[in-house]
């Protein structure tokens, strides 16, 4: 017979998930700020950025900072751990979707950081 999951359990899994994504967004808004060496420039080709430089800004700040704010919310067992959950994956899946009507879809590393943008709010709604 399985346990039910614990609240404190579901704050785990949430700033697990949520430190994960943060620390790819400040890696990817690293690598986008040092040129995105091997991502072609074309693929920016009419949008309105002449680089990565602003979008990489944008992961770095808002998906990343959400993230991060919502991995530490969760570990700490805070209040604002159920919307900052909800928040930071709302803010990945809106990424997500702008990437994608950017650039097109180019990894399969898209669908999996929206699906994880869906476990976040899963996670956060369930922690409300």
């Amino acid at each position: 017979m399985l346990r039910p999951v614990t609240a404190r359990q579901m704050e785990r899994a949430a700033g697990g998930l949520a430190a994960l994504i943060a620390v790819n967004a400040f890696g990817g808004a690293v690598y986008g700020f040092a040129g995105a060496r091997n991502v072609p420039r074309r693929w920016l080709e009419g949008s309105p950025f002449a680089d990565y430089r602003v979008p990489s800004a944008v992961l770095g700040v808002a998906v990343g900072g959400s993230s991060a704010r919502a991995a530490v919310a969760a570990w700490r067992g805070s209040d604002e751990a159920p919307l900052a959950t909800i928040t930071a994956g709302g803010i990945l899946i809106a990424w997500i979707v702008a990437q994608v009507a950017v650039i097109g879809l180019r990894s399969p590393l898209q669908p999996v950081m929206a699906a994880s943008g869906l476990a976040l709010i899963g996670l956060g709604w369930r922690l409300a």
